[in-house]
Order: C-alpha cells, then structure tokens, then sequence
C-alpha cells in the first residue's frame, strides 16, 4: 500500500496486492477506498480512485488511475478497468472484461465475462488520443457474454445485449438485440422462460 491511499473499515486484502500505484507520476490525488472492502489477490489499483463501500474484486484486477467508483461494486478476476471511468452503484463486472478510458456504467448494470468496451473510432491514427469516446451504459442495462461495444454507443436503461454481439450503434430503452451487427428483436418484457414465466 503506497502512501496517500485511504482505506474504510473492515477491509480485507489479498497477497500481492498493489494499491496506490503511481503509474506515471502525472496523479498525485489520494485513492479512496470505502468500508468493507474485499480486494482479492494480485489486484492493482492506481492513484487518485474515489471507490465507494462494500467494493469487491476477484483476482487479478486491474484499475488504472482516476475513476469514479459507486456502492456494491462487484469487479470479477482479470478484468481491466482504464482511467476516467465512471461506474454506478450495484454494478457487477464479471471476468475478463475490459473497459476503456472514458466509459460509463450507470447503476445496476450487469456486464457479463469476455466483454469488450471500445473507445477509439480510428485505432492508431495521428489523433486517436484526441477522439477517444467511452460508450454509456444506462441504468439496469445487461450486456452478454463475449459482446463488442463499439465507441461512444449508447445502451438505453434495461437494454439486454445478446451474448457475441457487436454493437455498432444507440439501442433504445427495454430492447433485446443479437447478433453482428447488433439488432433489435424484441422487448426486454415480453422475454419469458420455456414454461412461460416471465423473465423480467
């Protein structure tokens, strides 16, 4: 633990962890750290994270510099969260998702594993720095395993994101869509199970 982390009550950290990493030297804020921290092995986390309680990581996390970090976060192994991202409270993360700088996760989002955020429109082009857009996540929108999000979409509240899909444009408020590219195939309240039981 590098000086200038603050860290809540009841935490409980795992070997190896890294918290307050300095990264380039750029960020001299603190790391913030609420009650009931559960940080589990091998985690990295940067400097100047604002981190709210009852936040949980699997193994092996990595948390750049810089985020915004709400209530019951959730981050599963192996996931990569960059800097300037903000993520909402009740979030869950599962592993091996990777989310880019200036993404948005609003609350009661659920991502699922293998899930890739993207945020360069023309990846190493002169300006690609100068472009970068993070997608938006709205409010209890669910996105499927191994799903592509392309640059600053727009996911609407309670939006369900088929597993594999890659989503090249806004999906509306409620909607279901699959595939590549990602289309709208329903409503989110009309899903049912085999036996006929609402899903939602």
């Amino acid at each position: 633990m590098y000086p200038g982390v603050k860290l809540g009550r009841n935490a409980v950290i795992g070997e190896f962890c890294l918290l307050g990493e300095s990264g380039k030297g750029k960020n001299k804020e603190s790391t913030r750290i609420g009650d009931n921290a559960l940080i589990r092995s091998h985690t990295v986390i940067y400097r100047g994270n604002k981190i709210d309680k009852n936040f949980q990581t699997g193994h092996g996390v990595l948390i750049r510099e810089e985020n915004t970090i709400g209530n019951n976060v959730s981050i599963g192994s192996h996931t990569v969260i960059e800097h300037h991202v903000k993520i909402g409270n009740n979030v869950r993360i599962h592993s091996s998702a990777f989310i880019p700088e200036f993404t948005i996760l609003e609350e009661n989002v659920w991502i699922g594993p293998h899930v890739t955020f993207t945020n360069a429109l023309y990846p190493g082009s002169k300006h690609t720095k100068k472009y970068l857009k993070g997608a938006k996540v709205q409010k209890g929108a669910k996105i499927g395993a191994s799903a592509v999000i392309l640059p600053g979409v727009i996911i609407g509240s309670y939006a369900l994101v088929g597993a594999g899909c890659v989503v090249t444009k806004d999906i509306p408020p409620g909607k279901v869509v699959v595939g590549n590219p990602a289309r709208i195939i329903g409503d989110v309240k009309g899903l049912t199970y085999n036996r006929g039981e609402k899903a939602y």
